[in-house]
């Protein structure tokens, strides 16, 4: 947060929560200076250097709303053996009676951009391309290799808790697409949510346009929404599979992208 003082005619009465509470949380997770007129990711003004801005506190904070969402999650499911839970048979076989062709075709496509090498280059970019300009090319090399360790130790968290409760997938019958190992929480959905957030990261610390930034970080968060309903749409995961593993990803994100923004250094966006 900066300091009062270096804001013109703040009153000791406004000094506390001088920032709103939105740019508190993309300050500590995307490492930008807060803009000196307080509008989020303004182009201009000054401000103290981002390594002096960034708080944990809004990051943890977050991480902690979302781990305690997901045990919750976790711990409802165990106490049912993995079976079934609130809207999962509705929702489960009303996108198995409303299959088509065509849909199915479009999920199939759409479906296999959610696992293999695809969301790992696509995190090894944002990783490199989230460092400032001008940056030393070591510094963009470690943001690369974090982003992508980012992924890996979520997907490692994932499988823990996978084999932990094992919990079967829904019938084979109504499978549109072959699957493998336990539901909960999806690994597609968690892939995704990881990917997408740290595509946004990279987004939110540049210095594109502000529609060009709202519209890509909206995309991501489009594309991996739409991964988790075509898992539901193929029947190969329950409702709360995907919902495990959004709370899931987004929990990780907030506990792992501070660190990855000391390591990317100075933004080249203000907030």
């Amino acid at each position: 947060m900066i300091p009062a003082s270096t804001v013109s005619g703040a009153s000791p009465r406004h000094r506390r929560g001088l920032w709103p509470r939105r740019t508190r949380v993309a300050v500590a997770l995307c490492g930008c200076a807060p803009h000196r007129g307080g509008s989020p990711c303004g182009r201009t003004g000054s401000g103290p250097r981002p390594g002096r801005v960034r708080r944990a506190g809004p990051a943890l904070a977050l991480f902690a709303l979302f781990a305690a969402l997901f045990g919750l999650l976790l711990w409802a499911l165990s106490a049912r053996d993995g079976a079934p839970i609130g809207p999962d048979r509705v929702l489960h076989h009303w996108a198995v009676a409303h299959r088509s062709a065509d849909l199915t075709a479009v999920a199939h496509l759409l479906d296999s951009t959610g696992a293999g090498p695809l969301p790992y280059i696509a995190v090894m970019l944002a990783g490199w391309t989230g460092c400032a300009h001008r940056t030393a090319s070591r510094r963009e090399v470690s943001a690369a290799l974090g982003a992508v360790v980012i992924l890996l130790t979520g997907q490692a968290v994932r499988l823990a808790v996978v084999f932990a409760l094992a919990r079967p997938r829904p019938p084979v019958t109504d499978w549109a697409v072959l699957s493998t190992d336990w539901a909960f929480p999806s690994g597609y959905a968690t892939t995704s949510v990881l990917t997408a957030g740290l595509l946004a990261w990279a987004v939110l610390r540049s210095d594109a346009p502000r529609g060009a930034v709202r519209f890509d970080v909206l995309a991501c968060l489009l594309w991996a929404a739409a991964i988790s309903a075509t898992r539901i749409y193929l029947g190969v995961q329950w409702p709360t599979d995907e919902l495990g593993g959004w709370l899931l990803g987004t929990a990780w994100l907030a506990l792992t992208l501070p660190i990855l923004s000391g390591l990317a250094g100075p933004a080249g966006r203000t907030l």
